[in-house]
């Protein structure tokens, strides 16, 4: 029987918190000599909605921008992020490289995430993963765009049959029960309390997964 574990990468592996600040300023820097902005970078406005997908993002933080501008920001935004990565100036939590390689011992590891391939691969390239990971999945490869879809596709395509889906938001946890696989959520930086309350485990440590049975 293939068991597995299936990791969200932001917020549950990558400490992107870090990262996201520090981008977001060099982004509306640029923004500024464009002559696309002209006010401070809304940093306070950023930071009350972390988390959310990146479209949501740039529709609340350039409300008055086109479409087409939101979108050169957004690209712009991840050329950075990648920069300060490359940099490190980003971190895996704390006991993450650790647990990965007790638990790629036993069971086959994968990274499915919101995030987009090139920025994925640059924390894969940067931290080393593919010593634990057997591969890494973006939303980008999932036409519907949701989480559950691209779970299965991990599923589909690598014969898993049991296993879980570790994460820290909603996303993570619908996707792990609509596949049928055990939801364990993280309580890291972007989790909400309410929406970890529907995962079946809750851990506080990725250190606590080693005490996890898939079985």
């Amino acid at each position: 029987m293939t068991k597995a574990i299936i990791f969200d990468m932001d917020g549950t592996l990558f400490q992107t918190n870090l990262i996201l600040e520090p981008a977001l300023a060099a982004t509306f820097d640029v923004l500024r000599d464009k002559g696309l902005w002209q006010e401070d970078t809304p940093i306070e406005k950023y930071r009350e909605i972390m988390g959310v997908p990146l479209p949501v993002v740039w529709e609340t933080l350039c409300p008055m921008h086109s479409l087409a501008i939101r979108e050169e920001s957004n690209s712009l935004f991840h050329v950075k992020l990648i920069e300060q990565i490359r940099n490190g100036k980003g971190a895996l939590y704390p006991n993450a490289e650790q647990t990965l390689a007790a638990l790629a011992e036993h069971y086959k590891l994968y990274i499915a995430s919101n995030g987009q391939k090139e920025y994925l691969q640059a924390i894969v390239d940067t931290y080393q993963l593919e010593r634990f990971i057997k591969g890494t999945y973006s939303i980008q490869s999932i036409a519907s765009g949701h989480k559950s879809d691209l779970v299965r596709k991990v599923i589909v395509e690598n014969g898993i049959q049991q296993g879980a889906v570790i994460g820290d938001r909603s996303s993570d946890i619908q996707a792990a029960h609509d596949n049928q696989l055990l939801s364990i959520g993280v309580r890291f930086d972007f989790a909400q309390e309410t929406e970890l309350q529907r995962a079946d485990i809750v851990i506080d440590d990725l250190k606590d997964l080693l005490q996890v049975q898939l079985a």
